[in-house]
């Protein structure tokens, strides 16, 4: 069990402790019918937390770590252990990243069970996951020399290229759509499918009114904001309005008082104050990267109006995307501008008649 005191910091209440770390193995129960699974992942981000819902004669799962030997070891200790036989009847998936969805696949092989996702995650996931073994195209390449990266760090984004599929065990041929609103019964309970996006296409959080719990996936995090990024697949896309759009449209639609049960860190109580600290936050940044745009810059020379670290390796990419969908909003917004040099090379500049944050 976690003994770790309730805690309040930055006005939000952790009832298990900031730091509250359940044994791998080991589920914590949150409320009837309801544990909580930390599973450790080896990058900065260093675990993942699953849901284990009882469903009658078997376990809803909702995420599933990367695709790795020691995820499955895990997972095998749950299955002869605490999960006491029972089968995995249902695996729920919030979006589309490896760490969610990387053992979706394997669980389903396993107990014939069938993956739960939106329509978007799905397709844009098999989508990503067939890029694997394929050289980077030429569009991707010309989306990178646009953000201002030199041939190194093209030649970087080339060999590592096609990695997302490398952490996901084989996808379905099928799946079950969920759909936004969407009321599911997981065991007794009552339960609401609530979409966001910006982070994901069309991330699924879930909603139990009866249990007063929120499980948000990325879309809502207590001490870190998700990557909210442009890619080459659609690289005019504004994913920073959307995201803002689900956060105001979540914290109207949701009540206050709920637990909120994160894809990482610990459960806390605050949502509205949370999604409230995360609107304020992206605003701030799109005001600050416009009076950075006083004079033109190229997308990897904004990085200082965004980032206060030093950006390497996969950060890096993280970074670009970010920024480009920062910069993408302003020019949405008709704060921003941009001009082609002779290289192929955008040069962003602050449109000064366009100066509102609202």
């Amino acid at each position: 069990m976690l003994n770790d005191p309730s805690e309040t910091f930055r006005g939000l209440t952790y009832p298990y402790g900031r730091k509250a770390n359940p044994a791998p193995g080991q589920p914590e129960e949150i409320a009837p019918g309801v544990y909580w699974a930390r599973f450790p992942m080896p990058m900065s981000l260093d675990h993942i937390n699953i849901w284990l819902l009882e469903d009658g004669d078997g376990w809803t799962v909702v995420d599933t770590c990367l695709n790795l030997p020691d995820s499955q070891k895990i997972w095998e200790q749950l299955f002869s252990g605490f999960m006491a036989g029972k089968p995995v009847t249902r695996v729920i998936v919030t979006h589309m990243h490896p760490d969610h969805i990387g053992l979706a696949g394997w669980l389903l092989e396993r107990f014939g069970c069938e993956l739960w996702m939106t329509r978007d995650e799905f397709l844009m996931c098999r989508a990503m996951v067939g890029d694997t073994g394929r050289p980077a195209p030429e569009v991707a390449i010309r989306f990178y020399r646009e953000a201002g990266y030199n041939e190194e760090q093209l030649q970087s984004y080339r060999e590592k290229f096609g990695g997302f599929g490398k952490a996901v065990y084989t996808l379905p041929d099928s799946y079950r759509r969920l759909t936004d609103r969407e009321t599911l019964t997981i065991g007794d309970r009552y339960w609401q499918v609530i979409v966001g996006s910006g982070h994901s296409p069309e991330h699924a959080c879930l909603y139990c009114p009866g249990l007063k719990l929120l499980i948000s996936g990325d879309q809502v995090l207590p001490k870190i904001t998700p990557n909210v990024s442009v890619f080459p697949t659609e690289p005019h896309g504004d994913p920073i309005s959307e995201w803002l759009d689900s956060c105001n449209r979540i914290r109207s639609l949701l009540p206050d008082d709920l637990l909120v049960l994160p894809a990482h860190e610990a459960p806390f109580y605050g949502l509205h104050t949370r999604l409230t600290q995360i609107i304020e936050s992206h605003k701030r940044d799109l005001a600050t990267l416009y009076d950075y745009l006083s004079e033109p810059r190229r997308a990897v020379d904004c990085f200082p109006a965004l980032f206060n670290r030093k950006l390497e390796g996969h950060n890096f990419g993280l970074a670009t995307g970010e920024t480009m969908a920062n910069l993408n909003c302003l020019v949405h917004r008709r704060q921003a501008s941009f001009e082609m040099d002779e290289n192929g090379v955008k040069w962003y500049r602050q449109l000064p008649e366009g100066a509102a944050f609202d």
